[in-house]
């Protein structure tokens, strides 16, 4: 199936696709508004290495993941490609999907001069590790985080 995905970066126009794709990363969340959205869509786009990227078959949009380019003064100057929001739409997984997305998020983050890539997973998306193993992604280090969300 993915021989027929393209994947592009996505725009402000593509924003009612990605909203429905990306509240599948947190079906119980409040999701955001439209109107924030696109506020955030300029807030996020005025960062230089970041971009949204969008996975589209015949049927429609599909998968989107966002990707950071990170400069660096450690590892020779080589960056860091941070990778996140990670969905294919459940109605499309075991497509071949995610996996053509993560070699666009490589190719992009190989061009950059990037020497890796990293992404976090929640604890409970077990399959979602054994995706990103089956691709060579290795665990590696912890991960930690503090919840700034207000109780």
């Amino acid at each position: 199936m993915d021989s027929q995905v393209m994947i592009r970066t996505a725009t402000i126009e593509d924003l009612p696709a990605l909203l429905p794709l990306l509240a599948q990363l947190d079906p119980d969340g409040t999701p955001i508004t439209p109107e924030c959205a696109q506020t955030r869509w300029q807030q996020l786009h005025a960062c230089p290495g970041f971009s949204i990227r969008i996975a589209e078959t015949r049927e429609g949009p599909v998968g989107t993941f966002t990707i950071l380019l990170l400069g660096n003064l450690a590892h020779g100057g080589s960056g860091t490609a941070i990778v996140d929001n990670v969905v294919v739409d459940n109605q499309s997984r075991g497509q071949g999907i995610g996996q053509a997305m993560m070699r666009e998020a490589a190719a992009l983050a190989r061009s950059a001069g990037c020497y890796k890539i990293a992404l976090t997973s929640g604890l409970s998306r077990t399959s979602a590790h054994r995706f990103y193993e089956e691709l060579g992604f290795q665990r590696h280090g912890h991960s930690y985080l503090i919840s700034l969300e207000t109780p």
